[in-house]
């Protein structure tokens, strides 16, 4: 009997597996597992053009054609109820089981929900899935005030869409800055002009209490004592990795699902890749949320399955936000910065902030700036690093900089 490959989890992670999988050989059975109908679709357009425009066809990764040529058993809206690794089975929730011989987890992440009095009442969203997508789109619609809880990607790039179809938009974060977790204060400080620029009311350092109202949500309600009128409330304060078939099933897991430089469980013959997945990088261990790891993990771990031999698995992250005109990219991992070199376009507004450890380029950041983005990841890709005596020398320029090693 032919090797049989589960995957649990149809997001781009969990797609990437199955193409990646035929496309390096393997012939064996693949069976793709997602709780959601439909198709297999793009998320990170779902906070900004889908947002915009409410055009879902654009969205599909793949046509159902790909599924019957390639001979994947794609089984849309099937929950998975356990995973019994002593019997090497995964039991889904109408009673069905399924014998694998490899198990990938894709079970990615979702939205942590704050224990907020009133954060059930309607006209509070979250922003996960093509669902939830739709319902805050057309509650937008009819909206003239927006609360948005979470200054970070998700919060702000709906909340430069929501503001650009003239909705009064509040943003409620609770650190000193937007997007503290990812980007450099420098950074912040362009995004944080930019919205307010826009028309977006931004309070920094401010703590949601309660969402007001008695048969839907008015507003909310700050630990300061101020209220925020509101006609929809979007909660947007990270998210949590889906890890609980994964613990039940007895494998280690820690702020995710544990795995090695091959991306594999404790248990060898189970993998798991992106939002879910903890693994270890440049000497620590980290969990990204990002579609381009997860696709990396895929190509990884299908590569893994299909018997090729690799080193283990240390692809460069990088990250990308839509906020109105501007393009954030992210090169690299910028925690644990001490010191930043920030430069500025005609203007006088940043475009670029360089982030350094040790008087090493940990990290890039660019507003905008396709190109100097391009050249970050190709120097910071470099096996030896780059100084930032090396980069002062070419007055950080780092096309230049990358020209000349």
């Amino acid at each position: 009997m032919s090797e049989h490959v589960v995957i649990i989890g149809a997001g781009q992670g969990g797609l990437q597996v199955a193409a990646s999988l035929r496309q390096d050989g393997f012939a064996g059975r693949i069976t793709l597992i997602g709780d959601e109908p439909g198709l297999p679709y793009q998320r990170p357009p779902l906070s900004k053009g889908y947002m915009a425009d409410g055009d879902a066809s654009r969205l599909a990764l793949k046509p159902q054609g790909f599924f019957d040529t390639e001979g994947v058993d794609y089984r849309p809206e099937t929950p998975v109820a356990r995973i019994d690794l002593a019997a090497g089975q995964v039991q889904l929730a109408g009673g069905e089981t399924l014998d694998f011989d490899r198990l990938v987890l894709a079970t990615g992440a979702r939205n942590i929900l704050p224990p907020l009095p009133g954060i059930e009442l309607p006209g509070v969203h979250l922003l996960r899935g093509l669902a939830d997508a739709a319902a805050l789109r057309a509650a937008m619609a009819g909206a003239r005030r927006a609360a948005v809880i979470g200054g970070g990607f998700i919060g702000l790039e709906f909340a430069a869409v929501a503001a650009a179809a003239g909705v009064e938009v509040t943003v409620i974060e609770a650190a000193d800055r937007l997007m503290s977790r990812a980007v450099t204060p420098p950074t912040s400080a362009r995004f944080l002009d930019f919205h307010r620029g826009a028309g977006v009311e931004v309070r920094l350092g401010a703590l949601g209490a309660a969402i007001l109202g008695d048969a839907r949500a008015t507003g909310v309600a700050l630990a300061d004592g101020s209220t925020i009128p509101a006609d929809l409330v979007l909660v947007a304060v990270g998210v949590r990795p889906n890890v609980e078939l994964a613990q039940d099933a007895g494998l280690a897991v820690a702020d995710g699902i544990t795995v090695d430089g091959h991306l594999r469980s404790s248990d060898p013959r189970v993998f798991t890749i992106g939002d879910c997945a903890n693994f270890p990088l440049e000497g620590r261990r980290v969990r990204l949320e990002s579609v381009q790891a997860a696709a990396d993990h895929a190509r990884h771990v299908a590569r893994t399955i299909a018997g090729q031999e690799q080193p283990p698995y240390d692809a460069l992250p990088w990250f990308w936000s839509d906020q109105g005109p501007l393009k954030l990219q992210i090169a690299g991992l910028s925690a644990g910065w001490d010191a930043t070199h920030a430069l500025q376009d005609a203007t006088g507004a940043t475009d670029t902030v360089l982030a350094f450890r040790e008087d090493r380029l940990i990290a890039v950041e660019t507003i905008n700036q396709a190109g100097r983005h391009m050249a970050a990841r190709r120097l910071l890709a470099q096996p030896d690093g780059i100084g930032r005596d090396t980069l002062a020398a070419h007055d950080y320029d780092l096309r230049a900089a990358l020209s000349a090693r």
